[in-house]
């Protein structure tokens, strides 16, 4: 048995992984339930600090199109998430649309971060927003100084307008306070449970505009992806297509009990009509893994880092992960 460390997220579709429910052929795997991913992306890049771990799905693009990533990917994505429910706005900046976000002051925890990728390339993109004249002040959402410590921050091929937040001040409370227009990134600002009256979505029913999105583009956003240290990798090929196949044996196992209506497992009330309604916009493909299912998602992503500068030229998706076969 090859014994590797896995740093991940307690996710419900990695959770047979975690608590061994099925097993990996040839493979003890330690999973290490670390539960900010952040902590783990600087740990992994920073450190080596893991055999395997899941990874922000841009800083291992970039990494990649440098041609030294210390590490190889499965097309395994233990994190997506739409993002235009992320799009908080103070309720007197004069934002009522997209396109209102021109020129204006914008938090963020990293802007190299890959949810503030996808929110800016959907407003350019599908919304025609000019985010040229943007200022972006960067820093913790619910705390102030900065958002983690990344070791290895990708440098932008042309400058943005980037300022660090120097306040005492949290983005969180700079939004509500009216110091910055607008939030983006990939957590809610606490203010706007607390401040309802101050702090609001840029989209008022972002579950509608997202379905839409979705059937119209085909693109569930991914966040994260999982990665091997190459060296691993380059002597233990096998493990590849055998760890994909965990995958998706552990995600399968979480669907079937989600599914599961006899007493329910989460504390959702209406989780069946949820479950009804994912069916009518996913179909089959809800959480897919492989490059082929989720190339629009993989390709629209590689297309906005290139668009904000993160990387030259564009890189083909088959390119970014080792070769398994997909069902």
């Amino acid at each position: 048995m090859l014994k590797l460390s896995f740093a991940c997220g307690p996710y419900d579709r990695t959770e047979a992984l975690q608590y061994k429910r099925i097993d990996v052929e040839g493979i003890d795997l330690d999973y290490l339930e670390i539960q900010v991913p952040r902590q783990i992306f600087d740990r992994m890049v920073g450190e080596r600090a893991f055999d395997m771990s899941e990874l922000s799905l841009s800083e291992y693009i970039v990494m990649t199109c440098k041609g030294n990533s210390p590490f190889v990917a499965l097309p395994v994505f233990p994190s997506k998430s739409f993002r235009h429910g992320f799009i908080t706005i103070n309720a007197k900046s004069g934002i009522k649309a997209p396109g209102d976000l021109a020129g204006k002051r914008i938090g963020v925890p990293l802007y190299t971060m890959t949810a503030a990728i996808w929110i800016r390339g959907d407003l350019q993109n599908i919304y025609g927003v000019d985010l040229s004249d943007v200022q972006w002040i960067q820093g913790a959402v619910e705390k102030p100084g900065a958002h983690g410590n990344p070791p290895n921050v990708p440098v932008l091929l042309q400058p943005a307008n980037i300022v660090q937040n120097t306040s005492d001040k949290s983005l969180s409370e700079m939004l509500r306070d009216g110091e910055i227009d607008a939030l983006i990134g990939s957590r809610l600002p606490e203010t706007i449970r607390t401040d309802p009256d101050k702090v609001t979505r840029l989209f008022p029913n972002p579950r509608e505009e997202e379905k839409r999105y979705y059937l119209e583009h085909h693109i569930h956003p991914i966040m994260h992806t999982v990665v091997i240290q190459r060296k691993i990798y380059e002597e233990n090929r096998w493990i590849a297509p055998t760890l994909f196949k965990a995958f998706e044996e552990a995600r399968n196992w979480a669907m079937e009990r989600m599914y599961f209506s006899a007493a329910q497992r989460y504390m959702l009330p209406w989780l069946f009509d949820d479950l009804h309604e994912v069916d009518a916009v996913f179909g089959k493909d809800l959480w897919a893994y492989g490059v082929e299912k989720n190339r629009s998602t993989l390709e629209a992503l590689v297309n906005y880092m290139q668009q904000q500068h993160f990387i030259e030229e564009i890189v083909s998706v088959d390119d970014l992960f080792v070769p398994i076969q997909e069902l």
